[in-house]
């Protein structure tokens, strides 16, 4: 299993594509804690809000970075934060997109986070109940396709973020 440090460096050596798929409430992000608490007490947030610098550090070079978040509205606290910092990532060139459960019924997706990168390594992340990142482990090649059939089902159910932002909240 990766750890922090070991699972960030796959993000400078990926060729073409990274792909997400979010399934958390919470994510518990020591790095976050204080700008969390400033978001909830309503103050104004840092600038690479508005342009995620580490989105662009990718995109800069070519490289397409998508995500979809499956949630369950109402959205907790740290989802408000969560999706408050998204049109900052989408001016860096990250593609969004939701799947909330509340409002669509979606089958065919795992119940956990993973990462595909360039089509060809996927990795499992572990959290623990609070949503504290654990690891990230890699499946066997042979469950390349199964990721590969997630991220396409998940990417034609979701609603485009900015649509479904500017509808729901």
């Amino acid at each position: 299993m990766l750890n922090g440090d070991e699972f960030g460096r796959l993000f400078e050596t990926f060729e073409r594509t990274a792909f997400r798929l979010e399934t958390l409430n919470v994510y518990d992000v020591e790095d976050e804690r204080e700008e969390f608490e400033a978001f909830l007490a309503g103050k104004p947030m840092p600038p690479e809000w508005s342009d995620n610098p580490w989105v662009r550090s990718m995109t800069d070079l070519g490289k397409s970075v998508s995500r979809v978040h499956v949630l369950s509205s109402p959205l907790t606290d740290y989802l408000r934060y969560e999706l408050s910092a998204y049109p900052g990532n989408i001016t860096a060139g990250e593609t969004i997109g939701i799947i909330d459960l509340a409002r669509q019924r979606v089958t065919g997706l795992p119940d956990h986070d993973f990462w595909l990168f360039d089509d060809a390594e996927v990795y499992r992340m572990h959290y623990t109940e609070s949503g504290k990142f654990v690891g990230a482990e890699q499946p066997a090649s042979a469950h390349v396709d199964e990721y590969r059939r997630y991220r396409d089902i998940a990417q034609a159910a979701a609603m485009p973020f900015a649509d479904y932002w500017g509808q729901y909240h």
